[in-house]
């Protein structure tokens, strides 16, 4: 298995978290495809110190490298520039 933790960071505009919430519904459908086949591991929300959502971290796995990149390419917080920026680190989860 090819494991990967994606960090996205959103823009600290001021209308960075109204445009996340109107891409939300998409992101979450897109995410729920990726759990229905055990590709999604865990992923969740970065807060700020307010409480307000300002990112993201998803694990995810994949039989063959190439999950990745297909993931990367139509993932809706990047490809709807929800994301300013963001990193995809190989991992592995540890078998304790």
């Amino acid at each position: 298995m090819f494991q990967y933790v994606v960090n996205g960071f959103d823009s600290p505009t001021e209308d960075a978290l109204a445009h996340r919430m109107a891409v939300r519904p998409v992101h979450l459908d897109f995410i729920k495809a990726y759990k229905a086949r055990g590709e999604f591991l865990m992923g969740g929300a970065h807060l700020d110190a307010d409480g307000r959502m300002c990112g993201s971290t998803v694990i995810l796995q994949f039989d063959t490298p190439e999950g990745i990149q297909t993931y990367e390419a139509n993932e809706p917080y990047i490809t709807q520039k929800v994301w300013e920026r963001y990193t995809i680190t190989p991992f592995r989860i540890a078998n304790v």
